[in-house]
């Protein structure tokens, strides 16, 4: 199954914000929609990420300062994105050899998703476990 597969049965639009934003807005964004990061767009066109990882590195470098700095100077730049046609399989391999949380989903150049690990893990435990009570169904027949 591929990431396009699992974008299709969402119906709220990518929550991101802007590389001029503060990361006190960030961090607002992150603590109201319970989310451990959050794609910086420039108009459809991701520029970065910024994430609670970039968070705690801030705030053991600036203190409370930190929270002013505008995204564009903290964010992490150039994330590693992956298109809908990726497989599933394929994208939490890329997650766990990069070390990352957090795969914005881009086609034709702009953001159309974002995808969690555990999204990608919620999904792959589901269809094993509908596959196992298809088996099951099957042998009890």
């Amino acid at each position: 199954m591929t990431i396009g597969a699992i974008l299709r049965g969402r119906t709220s639009p990518v929550i991101s914000i802007r590389p001029d934003d503060l990361v006190r807005t960030a961090i607002d964004l992150l603590a109201q929609h319970r989310i451990g990061a959050v794609p910086v767009v420039d108009g459809d066109t991701i520029v970065g990420i910024f994430s609670e990882r970039d968070l705690v590195r801030l705030m053991s470098a600036y203190g409370p300062e930190a929270l002013d700095h505008r995204l564009d100077d903290v964010m992490t730049k150039s994330p590693v994105t992956c298109d809908p046609a990726m497989a599933v399989i394929g994208a939490l391999s890329q997650m766990t050899q990069k070390r990352i949380r957090h795969l914005p989903v881009v086609d034709g150049g702009q953001l159309v998703g974002f995808v969690s690990i555990g999204d990608l893990v919620k999904y792959r435990i589901d269809k094993i476990e509908a596959e196992a009570a298809a088996m099951r169904d099957y042998i009890a027949s």
